[in-house]
């Protein structure tokens, strides 16, 4: 799954570990999103929308 993670994270100049700390993950799930070797839980994904004040399609898209 394709993300803007990263973009998104930069903009706020924050660190993986800084968002793992938000978001109550580690920084290696972080990398594995951004990735794309990992595909975050749904919970997980509306956490990281709301956080960014995003739709979580506007973060995350399927690859087709």
């Amino acid at each position: 799954m394709k993300n803007r993670l990263r973009a998104l994270r930069a903009e706020k100049s924050w660190s993986q570990a800084a968002l793992g700390d938000r978001l109550n993950v580690s920084r290696q799930t972080i990398n594995a999103i951004e990735a794309g070797r990992y595909d975050p839980s749904l919970p997980l994904a509306f956490k990281i929308a709301r956080l960014f004040d995003q739709k979580i399609e506007d973060i995350f898209e399927d690859e087709k």
